[in-house]
């Protein structure tokens, strides 16, 4: 009896998380979806090169490529804004 009981509960959790997290996130177009795969993207590359600048501190011609590349990037999230 008690692991009947103990699986309708887990039933209760689990149907009242998947209520949860579709409450949660709104249903986007395919624009928007794109814009935010794009948007992800573009912050994961971001946080690539500033990694790379803070580990790179010799070659400054790679160093100017990297801060370059830092700018256009953040010129690019700010239009997605």
């Amino acid at each position: 009896m008690a692991r009947g009981w103990e699986s309708k509960s887990v039933e209760a959790q689990q149907a009242d998380a998947a209520e949860t997290r579709s409450a949660q996130k709104p249903r986007l177009t395919r624009d928007e979806a794109a814009q935010f795969r794009e948007k992800q993207s573009l912050l994961m590359a971001r946080t690539s090169v500033l990694r790379q600048l803070e580990s790179v501190s010799t070659t400054s011609r790679y160093r100017a490529l990297l801060e370059q590349t830092l700018t256009d990037l953040n010129d690019r999230i700010k239009h997605l804004l």
